[in-house]
């Protein structure tokens, strides 16, 4: 089968880096120029009560559905967050069909809500597994959070599937790439290049954020989306990698 294009970024809800301009409209243009069949985001509002009232162009529906619109037709929300007036969390679009979904609470108590989305997508010819990201701040709870991440891919996915995991690991420190690597998995941007992409800040990117993971599959190409609209477009720039993948797990 054909590559597959992946996309993945942290989408600050909706605002530029400052979180003071509401960009949703033109980050939904620049979403779309990527012709991504998967696109894995995080920090998306499902609701927020707040912010319909201030912003004319807020949308009715939630952000992933705003943003799937007419291009992707298959689409998976995770909450993880719920405040006074919304709610927050990872988010799944898809050009293929998605069979199955599950969102794991990663949360530590008392710290911010985090959470994994697990999706298995249709492919032609092949099942798909795809993890969308977003880990804790603090180096012990990344631990935490990347052993269960380690224990679904140990006891629900087959050696031999596809896989992508992708998102915002805050791991600048990299440790977390080290116990990623040891569970099987290669880094997009790493093989690529040799090193991790630096996504964070967004207009002048320094550190390695955000990462696109994989297993059976190789790299056709992987780019930073860090110039423009991208870096006031959000405070991480995206990443987008092309797959081909190269052991099919069967119907």
């Amino acid at each position: 089968m054909a590559p597959i294009r992946i996309l993945t970024l942290n989408v600050n809800a909706g605002f530029d880096i400052a979180r003071r301009r509401f960009v949703l409209p033109a980050l939904r243009d620049a979403v779309r120029g990527v012709d991504a069949d998967v696109v894995l985001l995080q920090e998306v509002l499902g609701r927020h009560s707040g912010h319909a009232r201030r912003h004319q162009q807020w949308p009715d529906e939630a952000q992933h559905e705003y943003l799937a619109h007419a291009l992707w037709p298959h689409h998976a929300y995770g909450r993880n967050a719920v405040f006074d007036e919304g709610e927050q969390g990872n988010a799944l679009l898809s050009r293929f069909a998605i069979t199955t979904v599950r969102n794991r609470d990663v949360s530590i108590a008392g710290h911010e809500s985090r959470g994994l989305l697990h999706a298995q997508l249709r492919l032609p010819g092949a099942d798909l597994h795809v993890i969308c990201t977003h880990l804790g701040l603090l180096e012990r709870h990344r631990r935490h959070q990347l052993s269960l991440l380690r224990t679904i891919m140990r006891e629900e996915i087959p050696d031999d599937a596809p896989l992508v995991v992708a998102g915002d690991f805050n791991d600048w420190r990299g440790h977390g790439h080290k116990l990623l690597q040891q569970c099987g998995l290669d880094e997009a941007f790493h093989v690529h290049t040799g090193r991790l992409a630096r996504t964070f800040p967004a207009r002048r990117p320094l550190l390695p954020l955000d990462r696109i993971y994989f297993r059976n599959a190789t790299v056709r190409s992987a780019e930073i989306l860090s110039s423009r609209p991208w870096s006031h477009l959000s405070d991480h720039a995206g990443l987008v990698a092309e797959l081909a993948l190269s052991q099919l797990h069967g119907k």
